[in-house]
């Protein structure tokens, strides 16, 4: 029996919704999620358009979302979420680097943080975790952010922090090969828009160039996936 078909639930039981455009990833979750008798999948979805259409009738108390999407982006979905459902708990499963992203996510919304490359019982605790309404890191990100913010400084001092989030998405889509159209496709804005942001992001990256500013992004496309 597919997980997502799962109707029985009692009382005690969490519904747990996945966001991932990979199919066998969005399996192997529900059927590990779904071994545990407190949860059970609730719905699965591959991008934000489909997750919005399910999450109401679904009525999931956490969603996982992959920020990765092929056709949208995960970050999108939380901030969505935060805005139209703020009763429902936002976990991120991603294969982007947990340093990177993990305080942008918690910014846009999102309770927990995990890394697919993590132990697979981790996915259960942090959904255990942000159902009680605590936050969910790797104890390595939750000791530097406890630190930093001790000291009063920022994360990190990488100029490409201080991209905003679409501005990173955007980024990472040029380290991805992706072109001017297909990035403005991909997140239903203009070329134009896309040549803008791009313009900024050489700006803040102090970057004089299109083709210097692909190099950057392809060299830290692979070093962050």
């Amino acid at each position: 029996m597919n997980p997502s078909d799962n109707t029985e639930t009692t009382e005690k039981t969490a519904r747990v919704m996945i966001v991932d455009d990979h199919p066998a990833i969005r399996e192997g979750l529900a059927f590990r999620i779904a071994s545990h008798p407190d949860l059970m999948i609730c719905a699965q979805a591959a991008d934000v358009q489909e997750a919005l259409q399910k999450v109401a009738d679904a009525a999931p108390d956490v969603v996982i979302v992959d920020i990765g999407l092929k056709s949208s982006d995960g970050m999108d979905l939380i901030k969505e979420l935060k805005a139209h459902y703020r009763n429902v708990r936002v976990l991120v499963h991603s294969m982007f680097a947990e340093s990177l992203y993990a305080d942008r996510c918690l910014h846009a919304g999102a309770m927990g943080y995990v890394n697919k490359e993590a132990n697979p019982g981790e996915v259960v605790r942090a959904i255990r975790e942000v159902l009680a309404g605590r936050v969910y890191l790797s104890p390595t990100m939750t000791d530097e952010m406890l630190d930093r913010a001790v000291k009063g400084i920022e994360l990190t001092d990488d100029p490409i922090d201080g991209l905003t989030d679409r501005q990173l998405e955007i980024f990472r889509l040029i380290g991805d090969g992706k072109s001017a159209a297909q990035i403005a496709k991909r997140l239903h804005i203009s070329v134009h828009t896309v040549e803008t942001h791009r313009e900024n992001i050489k700006r803040k990256l102090n970057i004089a160039t299109g083709s210097e500013l692909t190099r950057r992004a392809v060299l830290w496309h692979s070093d962050n996936s």
